[in-house]
């Protein structure tokens, strides 16, 4: 279930970087008021960390 959870947050990011990209428009920003807004940033942490995991899961399953 974790590995769901952590998929489809990267899934949120990724997307949201390839708008970035292609757009110059950062939609988590966007939605919750700028990159310093703390809710922003918890939810980039929340995707590094998913990452992380997924990457962890890649090698060491």
């Amino acid at each position: 279930m974790l590995a769901w959870i952590a998929l489809i947050l990267i899934i949120i990011g990724g997307l949201n970087w390839g708008l970035v990209g292609l757009f110059n428009v950062d939609l988590v920003a966007r939605i919750f008021g700028g990159t310093k807004n703390p809710v922003a940033r918890l939810i980039y942490i929340v995707i590094g960390l998913s990452a992380l995991y997924t990457l962890l899961m890649v090698f060491f399953r």
